[in-house]
């Protein structure tokens, strides 16, 4: 049985799971895999690891579990999506980071997205730019049934997905100091169309399940303010502690 390329798993590897976690960081991977485990008091094992692709199969008791990284932005995103649903993969939950645009949100809350605003450039390639990228509802309902279960503060809304982590999230502290016109003022107008945070795989990963009658869903951990905040080595473990707990307990309505 021959692999898909990028991820190099093939569907007897992974068990018949229907389930992916999708955290971009690879050594994130290992940190969901262990603490599924510790949850359902079941063991995991590393699969694959290839490029920015780290895969771990994993057990919720009723059903098996994958984690895979996705690496940054939505070209990366975009592979992993379509190879894991070409071996059978039919839920995909991005597990993430975020920067908030909204000022009554805070520092290691979480952010449901509902639908992304999309920024990005994969996307258009597996529909048109008036295609909406939407979560399903089912997934929503179950993050939203997690957070509450981990007693995680949490946020239901519109994601801003940009390609870029600098000039499209209209950060100052970039290496060429001059933005672009059509990014100077961005922050604004997404915060005044009750935008709730920037981050760069959702517009992605939501707009590819949705056009392939797959469910998507996106969960991500603050970490900073969007376009201005720094991220420190405290509020990134508290940003992505918060997501993990919330993605994991929402399994329980999922599997």
């Amino acid at each position: 049985m021959a692999n898909v390329y990028h991820l190099n798993l093939n569907r007897k590897m992974i068990q018949g799971a229907r389930i992916a976690l999708l955290p971009g960081n690879p050594a994130r991977s290992s940190t969901i895999a262990e603490h599924i485990s510790t949850t359902y008091g079941r063991g995991f094992k590393r699969l694959a690891a290839k490029r920015e692709f780290s895969t771990f199969l994993t057990d919720a008791g009723k059903a098996k579990i994958l984690v895979t990284s996705t690496g940054i932005g939505g070209p990366s995103a975009s592979i992993a999506v379509d190879e894991l649903a070409q071996i059978g993969v039919t839920t995909f939950i991005r597990v993430g980071t975020t920067g908030a645009i909204q000022d009554y949100i805070n520092i290691g809350d979480c952010i449901i997205t509902t639908g992304s605003v999309r920024l990005d450039g994969a996307s258009t390639h597996y529909a048109p730019i008036e295609y909406p990228a939407v979560a399903h509802h089912e997934v929503v309902t179950a993050l939203i049934e997690g957070a509450k279960k981990s007693k995680t503060r949490y946020h239901v809304g519109i994601t801003a997905s940009s390609d870029t982590f600098y000039p499209g999230e209209e950060r100052k502290d970039a290496f060429r100091k001059y933005i672009l016109r059509r990014f100077r003022g961005a922050t604004l107008e997404w915060k005044m169309l009750h935008v709730l945070n920037y981050e760069m795989e959702s517009s992605t990963i939501l707009t590819l399940t949705a056009s392939m009658g797959l469910k998507g869903g996106c969960i991500t951990g603050v970490v900073n303010r969007g376009g201005i905040g720094k991220i420190t080595k405290g509020s990134l473990v508290k940003g992505e502690w918060a997501a993990i707990k919330t993605a994991v307990a929402a399994l329980e309505w999922l599997v």
